[in-house]
C-alpha cells in the first residue's frame, strides 16, 4: 500500500508568480440577444434534443437555438457572397 503525502506549509520547489490571466466571472457571461417565440416541434425532434442534451450534460433548448443560429450563419453567409 502506497503511503500518503502529507503537504507542510513551507515552499515546494522554486515557484514563480504569473500574471492573473482570467477574466472575472461577469465576463464569463456573454449576454445573446435572444427572442421568446412559441414553436411547435415533432415529438421524435424534442424527444432526440432531450436524448442528446443528457448525454452531453446540456440542455436541448440550447442545442435547438445553436442549430438554428448556424443554419442562419451558414446561409446567411452564402446569400451575401451571392449578392
Amino acid at each position: 500500500m502506497r503511503r500518503k503525502t502529507v503537504y507542510q506549509n513551507e515552499p515546494i520547489g522554486k515557484l514563480t508568480r504569473i500574471k492573473d490571466f482570467l477574466p472575472p466571472p461577469e465576463k464569463l457571461v456573454i449576454p445573446q440577444d435572444t427572442v421568446k417565440i412559441t414553436i411547435s416541434l415533432s415529438k421524435a425532434s424534442v424527444d432526440f434534443f432531450k436524448r442528446q442534451a443528457g448525454l452531453h450534460q446540456s440542455k436541448y433548448q440550447r442545442m435547438i437555438r445553436q442549430l438554428v443560429d448556424r443554419y442562419v450563419m451558414q446561409y446567411s453567409h452564402q446569400n451575401a457572397l451571392t449578392h
